[in-house]
């Protein structure tokens, strides 16, 4: 099965990989932070910020943002810069109807092909997602959920959706999700139905708690923007700090990502 890009989140630059790669890097990056909420509609998309963040030079960032560009999400001004263009909460609705559509295909396909080996595969991740949702350990939460994501996706058999999925999860801020109010409680339970209709072998119930999954992920994003905004409007909103001259680039950790 080709991988599906974004559910693993993100993931620094490694050393030796291409041009191409990072600019891609510096999308995937950008990409969250407009999804999260945290670089928001009208504000300037600072070259030097994202290159520091990253440790990247300009150029592979200023081509992210050429390819953000291309996809509507920013917006260039000539002898300004690159602006965060609008996203609506329908935008964001729209991005997980498209993959809950595919994901829920792929659920159904993948309830007529799993084996009992893979369902106690299923089932194992299910239990330790579900321990690290009650200690409060988001890491293991978003990284059970991946695998187990991953193990329908491969089981279904079926690369070109999942190829599909992997474009529309892209537009996802995968790596936030643990931060989104609810978002872990919702990964453990919303798998419940799903993990159910597999054992019974059943298509259409399998499609369908997968559809319901995902879109609850969708609303519960809907939501944090919501929020976040209405707290940009009344002063709330902490800007974001800038990283220690010489310090590491890390992504930030306070915004949130895919079911």
């Amino acid at each position: 099965m080709v991988e599906t890009p974004g559910i693993d989140g993100f993931e620094p630059p490694r050393p030796g990989r291409g041009r191409l790669a990072l600019s891609e890097e510096s999308a995937s990056y950008v990409r969250a932070l407009i999804m999260s909420g945290e670089l928001r509609e009208g504000e300037f998309v600072r070259l030097d910020r994202i290159a520091a963040d990253l440790g990247i030079s300009v150029t592979p960032a200023r081509e992210g943002l050429l390819l953000l560009r291309g996809e509507g999400f920013v917006v260039s001004e000539p002898r300004r810069g690159f602006v965060v263009a609008p996203l609506s909460p329908d935008d964001v609705a729209d991005l997980f109807f498209v993959q809950a559509t595919i994901a829920g295909e792929l659920a159904a396909r993948a309830a007529r092909r799993l084996s009992d080996a893979d369902l106690a595969e299923v089932d194992h991740l299910q239990d330790q997602l579900a321990r690290a949702a009650r200690a409060g350990d988001g890491d293991v939460v978003v990284r059970c959920n991946h695998l187990l994501h991953r193990k329908i996706n491969q089981v279904a058999a079926a690369p070109k959706l999942n190829w599909f999925l992997g474009v529309s999860v892209r537009y996802v801020p995968t790596r936030f999700f643990t931060s989104i109010a609810g978002w872990e409680e919702a990964a453990a339970h919303d798998h419940a139905a799903l993990i159910e209709a597999l054992h019974r072998r059943d298509p259409d119930a399998a499609r369908t708690a997968m559809e319901q999954h995902i879109r609850h992920a969708g609303e519960l994003l809907v939501a944090h923007l919501v929020r976040t905004r209405a707290a940009i409007r009344d002063g709330l909103a902490p800007a974001r700090e800038a990283p220690a001259a010489g310090s590491p680039a890390a992504p930030p950790t306070d915004v949130p990502g895919h079911p």
